[in-house]
C-alpha cells in the first residue's frame, strides 16, 4: 500500500512541474506598447492597470487598460511584462503589490 504522504508528494511535485512547463516562448519580438488615456479615476481607492500587449498563439493582440478597485489600501499594481527568455519572449502577468 502506498503511503499516502507519498501521494502528496507525487501530487505536488506534478503540479510544479506543469506549471513551470507552461510558460509559453514566443520567438516574435511584441510590439511596443499603445500610449493610452486613461482619464480620471471613477472614484476613490480605483488603481490604473495599464493594458498591454498579448500573444493568443497566432499574433499579439493590444488589451486596453483599465480603471481596477485596489485589493487593499496601499495596493500598488506591477504591470504585465514581456521579458526575454530561452531564445524568445515570455509573458510576465501583471500583480497588485
Amino acid at each position: 500500500m502506498v503511503p499516502k504522504r507519498l501521494i502528496g508528494l507525487v501530487f505536488v511535485g506534478a503540479l510544479a512541474f506543469s506549471a513551470a512547463s507552461a510558460e509559453v516562448i514566443v520567438r516574435i519580438t511584441p510590439p511596443a506598447a499603445i500610449v493610452e488615456t486613461q482619464g480620471a479615476a471613477p472614484g476613490p481607492g480605483y488603481v490604473w492597470v495599464a493594458g498591454y500587449q498579448r500573444w493568443d498563439g497566432n499574433a499579439f493582440g493590444w488589451t486596453p487598460g483599465v480603471w481596477q478597485q485596489a485589493p487593499h489600501p496601499g495596493a500598488r499594481w506591477v504591470a504585465h511584462r514581456w521579458v526575454r527568455r530561452h531564445g524568445g519572449w515570455v509573458m510576465v502577468e501583471g500583480r497588485w503589490r
